[in-house]
């Protein structure tokens, strides 16, 4: 005879990102108020884990962080000092800046009603975000996203991972932050290069579902340009908001699915990044993968020309490369080594291969097959529109 008991177990999540300017000034009450949402029995621990470029580049930044908490000894106990971590992809790539963290969560005593927070670009927040989740199997974790990128696509999502076997966030966990917070001051000391990463994650959301939100990167590209300030705090607002409602209305916020839309132009970004061993950073690889797929859908009869000229166009002007020489690489049996990236972009998110396409600007829809030959021909007219500049 056969016997079974099934219960459905429904677990609610409160999915907060706040903006602000000076996070750690003493009269800033933000964080403190966030920490103290949920009480705990006993005075919370918090440890820091700071990008350390991020401690160089503002070296206010940490005595700030240890004024602010000293300011607050009876609600909080800062846990030492800031731990320093190694930023970019690199440290996601080996296991030893998680053990780090998971070092000091023991070291410092902490329990699950303690306070990890993560202070840096979207590499570390993973890094950190998959200690604090995995450490007694879940850390109160805080994200305080440093980039544009990470401000408006990867600090305010709810996954964490770390690479392994060459493949990009091959071991991970989903688990929603205890709450983001964007200071807009963390981007003081960005290089160029990463404030303008960030805006293709903004072009990539307006493309698949906000063509008005498009229109706005158009209209204020000079200002984006320029990197002035009013008009990179709109589009990390409007971008994080629509990653927010796509992550807490889409339906699939742990992608239980093979439906990944906000991945639009990711599956050769991935592939790009490993192929360049990381030169090519995160942003810079989505800008060529949408590229790719936007011509892509015009070989294909899906998007018009004049729409995918201005996407090109707008991609450009903002500074992006729509070319690398990693898209002509080839494997050791002639094929297109970036065609190995829809094979592993299948089996990262398991099931049928699902991949986003445009229908228009605005407008983002799914097919479960890419032709071969069609992204070959997208290549080489990727390759012939690098030749014209």
């Amino acid at each position: 005879m056969n016997d079974s008991i099934r219960a459905t177990i429904a677990v609610s999540y409160e999915h907060q990102v706040h903006f602000t300017h000076g996070a750690f000034r003493v009269d800033n009450t933000l964080l403190a108020k966030v920490l103290a949402a949920k009480p705990a029995s006993r005075t919370p621990r918090v440890l820091i884990a700071l990008d350390e470029n991020l401690a160089s580049a503002q070296p206010k930044l940490t005595p700030a962080i240890k004024e602010y908490f000293s300011s607050r000894k009876a609600a909080f106990e800062l846990a030492g000092d800031p731990l320093l971590i190694s930023g970019g992809e690199a440290a996601k790539n080996t296991e030893a800046a998680v053990k780090r963290i998971y070092g000091a969560i023991e070291q410092h005593g902490l329990c699950r009603h303690c306070y990890v927070i993560g202070i840096g670009g979207g590499a570390l927040l993973d890094v950190v975000g998959f200690a604090a989740a995995t450490a007694h199997r879940g850390v109160r974790h805080v994200r305080m996203p440093t980039t544009v990128l990470a401000q408006d696509d990867a600090g305010v999502g709810v996954k964490n991972g770390i690479n392994a076997f060459g493949k990009k966030n091959f071991i991970g966990t989903f688990a929603p932050p205890f709450a983001v917070i964007n200071d807009f001051d963390l981007l003081a000391s960005l290089p160029e290069r990463e404030k303008r990463a960030g805006y293709i994650e903004a072009i990539k959301v307006a493309l698949i579902r906000d063509a008005k939100f498009f229109e706005f990167i158009e209209q204020n590209q000079a200002a984006l340009q320029k990197f002035e300030p009013t008009a990179v705090e709109q589009l990390i607002r409007r971008c994080a908001e629509a990653h927010v409602r796509h992550i807490t209305t889409g339906g699939d916020p742990f992608e239980q699915g093979s439906a990944r839309p906000l991945d639009f132009g990711h599956w050769a970004a991935h592939k790009l990044e490993q192929l360049s061993e990381f030169r090519i950073h995160h942003g810079e690889a989505v800008a060529i993968g949408i590229a790719l797929d936007v011509i892509y859908s015009k070989l294909a009869g899906h998007l018009d020309a004049a729409s995918g000229e201005r996407i090109l166009k707008l991609i450009e002007s903002l500074g992006f490369e729509t070319w690398s020489d990693q898209l002509a690489r080839t494997s050791s049996s002639g094929k297109l080594s970036v065609l190995h990236g829809l094979e592993e972009f299948r089996e990262h998110l398991g099931g049928a291969l699902t991949i986003t396409l445009l229908k228009a600007i605005g407008q983002g829809f799914e097919v479960h097959a890419m032709d071969e030959a069609r992204v070959r021909e997208t290549i080489d007219l990727l390759s012939q529109r690098q030749g014209r500049k």
